[in-house]
């Protein structure tokens, strides 16, 4: 049974697309085994799309409905479903790998040995993985930079959804917990170059089961804030969906860790697909030519120019302001890049872009 049911799970998890979908290699099934029991993995091969009461499930199942409730709590509680209570009723549904899964089980900050036997199986599916691909192809974005706002040079447009303080008013509950990516890499006594790992935001239902799951913590939108702000300071980018309207996460990335930001560096101009919309200027009364900018920049962008003032690669700038929030002097700001498209208003558009752009 076990082997059968954990090739039903490739297919399965094949299904639900996303980022390291299933593929039928050795790694696959050596995580899978240690994450899934024959048990969860056979629930997690009956779920349907759309969320679903241990209830019908189990009535979908012809099994008991205690038993595949148990098996169903134990599954969320270690990150192998996401679970959200409505009306005092709860509910199940699965999910796939990325996001989802693969960064649920580092959310809670443990540090177990199952944990790091984990994050080696999961890092070694990664790489199998990226190796039969090519993440260099480029698709319609995903994912978006949200630059610092605050770094803006006076005069130019800054859209609501440029905004991180857009989503940090419009959402409740809001919860932060911890780093996955930089979690995962410790797991593998890997440096984090000093990054803070309690970083990572969620809104909405999403943050309720991170709260009620995960070992998230439930914050005030001035925490919130506080946050980012420290984010900022050390040199992390905000990123999220690519969408105007909603967003159901915001991470603080990282260039040595984050899966989404070593993916795009692989393409050749990552700038033209990892983007704010935004990219600093320079102002050469100010600048001291100190390098910090240079330094701080995450896609490595920036270099000295001949009269010592930095020199902007914008095929490769993100429009971060990572440089522009560690500036000593205050010499670079922001300006919106010419021509820069808005990002598709909600998740559905999102999808019809990525469609449209693979056709």
């Amino acid at each position: 049974m076990s082997q059968e049911v954990y090739q039903q799970l490739l297919e399965v998890m094949k299904k639900r697309g996303g980022r390291y979908a299933g593929m039928d290699i050795p790694e696959f099934f050596k995580m899978v085994e240690a994450m899934f029991t024959p048990q969860e993995a056979e629930v997690n091969n009956a779920m349907p799309r759309n969320p679903v009461t241990a209830k019908d499930l189990a009535g979908q199942m012809g099994r008991d409905e205690s038993e595949i409730e148990a098996i169903l709590e134990a599954m969320a509680d270690k990150g192998l479903c996401m679970a959200l209570t409505v009306d005092q009723t709860k509910f199940y549904q699965g999910a796939r790998f990325m996001p989802g899964i693969l960064e649920y089980q580092f959310m809670p900050g443990r540090m177990t040995e199952r944990d790091r036997k984990i994050a080696r199986l999961i890092h070694a599916y990664e790489r199998a993985y990226d190796q039969k691909t090519d993440p260099s192809k480029t698709t319609f974005p995903t994912t978006r930079v949200i630059t610092v706002d605050a770094v803006v040079k006076a005069g130019n447009q800054v859209h609501t959804y440029d905004q991180v303080q857009t989503f940090i008013d419009k959402y409740e509950p809001i919860a932060v917990g911890t780093c996955f990516c930089r979690h995962a890499a410790v797991l593998r006594d890997e440096d984090t170059h000093g990054m803070p790992n309690d970083v990572c935001m969620m809104f909405g239902n999403g943050a309720q089961f991170a709260v009620e799951r995960l070992g998230a913590r439930k914050v005030t939108k001035q925490e919130a804030l506080e946050v980012l702000k420290r984010s900022e300071e050390a040199g992390l980018i905000h990123m999220s969906q690519n969408t105007a309207e909603d967003i159901g996460f915001l991470c603080n990335c990282d260039r040595w860790h984050c899966t989404t930001v070593k993916d795009v560096l692989t393409k050749p101009k990552p700038g033209l697909f990892f983007n704010s919309g935004f990219e600093p200027a320079f102002d050469p009364d100010l600048c001291t030519a100190c390098g910090t900018c240079i330094d701080r920049c995450p896609p490595e962008a920036l270099t000295l120019g001949d009269q010592d003032i930095p020199v902007v690669n914008l095929d490769r700038c993100f429009g971060c302001a990572v440089c522009a929030t560690g500036c000593p002097t205050e010499a670079i700001a922001m300006v919106n890049k010419p021509g820069f498209p808005e990002p598709p208003k909600d998740g559905k558009a999102l999808r019809e872009a990525i469609k449209a752009s693979v056709a």
